[in-house]
């Protein structure tokens, strides 16, 4: 079982199919979406056609912050200008793609994985893994051996042994992980549509269910195309920006 992981697709249809293209290469036997399909940028009803025909056919797709924001009550925490673009991606669906995410779980867990789109031990409250701290928290709030979640836009990895340290480790894209049978995971997956680590190729994920293994993937879009489009809707300029320079 081969299992692909795209988070934080943000609106961006270029990064999407760039993925889904390299991706085909790579056997993959199910998808999985953990959230932010939309947001930020200018193609939602596409994104969002295209996970809802990857979920007919048995994709695990959970829910995100910007995807909740479309119908839900304002987030306070939320930035002017993302708060303009959820106000804009609203405009832009139908009745279909908000009876869509409004159906989505915070949470899927299927065997020894479980998918959020933030972290395990408040799905819906949105707090990042950005350190050890926090994803030993998130190991606490869940048995299963995997957790696999988006939200901060860069990739990183955390695995716990016997002991219960944690231990954080940077992954190289292209470079397979050998995940250790006695160890429990945190993957953060980076960003499919808004990378902000300085790369501003797209980023997934596979996970070698039967060969234990991890890796990621950095996939070149075209990113003056996705940030022309943003410009061309009248989103703040910064977001196109933004996919230019990976940050």
């Amino acid at each position: 079982m081969r299992i692909g992981l795209f988070a934080d697709i943000h609106s961006n249809r270029e990064a999407l199919e760039a993925c889904l293209y390299h991706a085909a290469s790579q056997r993959i036997d199910r998808y999985a979406f953990p959230g932010d399909l939309i947001g930020y940028g200018a193609d939602p009803v596409w994104v969002l056609d295209t996970v809802m025909h990857y979920h007919e056919k048995g994709a695990i797709v959970v829910l995100g912050n910007h995807d909740a924001a479309v119908f839900a009550a304002r987030d306070r925490t939320m930035h002017d200008d993302a708060q303009h673009a959820v106000e804009w991606t609203r405009s832009q669906l139908s009745v279909p793609h908000l009876r869509f995410l409004t159906g989505l779980p915070k949470r899927v867990e299927q065997s020894d994985c479980l998918y959020v789109h933030a972290n395990a031990w408040n799905p819906g409250g949105w707090q990042y893994i950005a350190a050890v701290s926090e994803a030993k928290k998130s190991l606490a709030a869940t048995l299963c051996r995997f957790t696999f979640c988006g939200h901060l836009h860069e990739t990183d990895l955390y695995h716990q042994g016997a002991t219960g340290r944690v231990v954080p480790f940077k992954p190289v894209a292209g470079v397979d992980i050998p995940l250790g049978i006695h160890r429990r995971w945190v993957v953060v997956l980076g960003s499919v549509g808004q990378p902000r680590d300085g790369n501003p190729a797209a980023c997934y994920a596979v996970y070698d269910k039967d060969r234990n293994l991890l890796t990621y993937y950095r996939v070149p879009f075209d990113t003056d195309a996705a940030a022309k489009k943003i410009r061309e809707a009248g989103l703040p300029e910064w977001l196109g920006s933004r996919l230019e320079n990976g940050v």
